[in-house]
């Protein structure tokens, strides 16, 4: 059997055996993609250069990403979505160094491209397997850790109940301690409920096992308790968690930041910050141009029907709230014949409502009337996906009605959105069909990814267009 600790004592070296191999994987594919082009490994220097950078860029960004840091305890789709992410970044560097250094035509296209989806393969494949051995380790306690919880209120017992159900994170719960047993459960998830011990540092010392962890589950007002345990353990090395009792606050997207070198806890962020924020933009518009360029026989068909059926205008302009709340002005093409409303009021198109042209009831129903938002998208108002753009006055009307509805301009607006191909789009006459929409748009900006906005563009173009809700 392997030693319990294996991966622990070894982590330094197997920690530089990783980034080796991922390294190793960018230039196999590099070697693997000239062999299927040329037939051949005689590589010219140019491509042993690029190679070496390739291999560089990939060290380097997956670092950042924190591709490298412990995975225990996250998903698994978490952690291959970030994965695809930092990939999909060296990729992007890559081919703008050749842009940049105007070297790109040095190298067959076909190769890059080769060379791309086969050092996508490789990591994927090799991670996936390593990330499946690795659950193999811990499922059968071969690399676990072992943790005493102190606190069996509700935070405890969700945390056991979750660790219990969870093996494969590698974390195993020895004792369940608390100040006040006889007001907790006896048992959580089959741990007996203990009190703390008097001397915790002697227990942690003679424990038949050897403890690795010690999470703190207590609420935020036992402030001197805390301390009066990290006071007592100041001579242990084992390694303390303070977990937050943070369930009850309603919280969005919350994380842990450094703040000026104080350790600081996001209550309510955005997700699109640093990295992610240029990775959405560089996304945005790559797509944005090349779908305008491809719609744009649709785009100018559209415009001319619009401008022969009905007077007006072609595009229709309404202010909306984008990002961080601010108003933006969103373009759509016109499928109302013209008319006004009391200044402040958006009357939200019905059924046979009279308003809505033959041109524009067909543009409406397949969603044709939103392409003009890609401008949007160009201009940097809105994203391809993100939640739907909502009229000022109904953000005025949902946002006292509705718990964290403003937590939806987190991020750009889009285009499409996860709401939308679940099938809650269109009119929203009833405060739970607005509910539900909001529901989808925050699960969304909570997990988004790359991989996830691909999805949802990939489920728009079989659920997005045609809807029944879409009048």
């Amino acid at each position: 059997m392997l030693p319990r600790g294996l991966l622990k004592e070894y982590s330094k070296p197997l920690a530089i055996l990783l980034r080796g191999l991922d390294m190793a994987a960018v230039v196999a594919a590099g070697l693997m993609a000239f062999y299927y082009k040329f037939g051949n490994f005689q590589l010219p220097s140019r491509y042993v250069t690029a190679l070496a950078i390739g291999a560089l860029f990939t060290l380097s960004v997956f670092s950042f990403f924190r591709i490298y840091e412990s995975i225990r305890g996250k998903s698994f789709w978490h952690h291959m979505s970030v994965l695809i992410q930092a990939i999909f970044f060296v990729l992007v560097l890559l081919a703008g160094l050749a842009f940049i250094t105007k070297t790109g035509e040095r190298f067959s296209r076909e190769w890059y491209l080769y060379w791309a989806m086969l050092s996508v393969s490789l990591l994927l494949l090799f991670r996936c397997s390593l990330l499946i051995f690795l659950r193999l380790m811990r499922s059968n306690r071969w690399n676990e850790r072992r943790v005493v919880i102190i606190g069996a209120g509700d935070l405890g017992a969700k945390l056991a109940d979750t660790l219990h159900h969870a093996l494969w994170t590698g974390f195993r719960i020895l004792a369940i301690f608390d100040d006040h047993p006889e007001d907790k459960p006896k048992v959580i998830c089959g741990i007996p409920v203990t009190r703390t011990p008097n001397e915790l540092s002697v227990y942690l010392k003679e424990a038949k096992e050897s403890v690795d962890e010690l999470w703190i589950a207590l609420p935020l007002s036992a402030e001197e308790r805390v301390k009066t345990l990290l006071h007592e353990l100041r001579h242990h090395t084992v390694a303390i968690r303070f977990v937050l009792d943070i369930f009850g606050m309603g919280l969005f997207n919350h994380t842990v930041t450094d703040l000026a070198g104080f350790p600081a806890l996001n209550l309510n962020s955005s997700p699109m910050v640093g990295v992610n924020r240029l990775l959405k933009a560089v996304e945005d518009r790559i797509l944005a141009a090349l779908i305008l360029i491809l719609i744009s026989p649709i785009f100018f068909l559209i415009a001319m029907l619009v401008k022969c059926t009905s007077s007006g205008p072609v595009f229709f302009k309404q202010l909306r709230h984008g990002w961080d709340g601010r108003v933006i002005k969103v373009y759509k093409f016109r499928t109302m014949v013209q008319h006004h409303e009391p200044e402040g009021q958006i009357t939200q198109a019905t059924t046979n409502d009279a308003r809505v042209t033959m041109v524009g009831k067909f543009l409406r129903k397949t969603s044709l009337d939103e392409l003009p938002q890609f401008i949007n998208v160009l201009q940097g108002r809105m994203s391809i996906v993100g939640p739907r753009p909502h009229a000022v006055s109904h953000n005025e009307f949902y946002k006292d009605s509705i718990k964290a509805y403003m937590q939806r301009h987190k991020v750009k607006p889009g285009i499409t959105g996860w709401a939308q191909v679940n099938g809650w789009r269109g009119e929203t006459d009833t405060l739970n069909k607005m509910e539900k929409r909001v529901e989808y748009d925050l699960y969304y900006i909570e997990h988004w990814s790359l991989a996830f906005d691909l999805k949802i563009i990939f489920l728009t173009l079989f659920r997005g267009f045609v809807n029944q809700n879409a009048y």
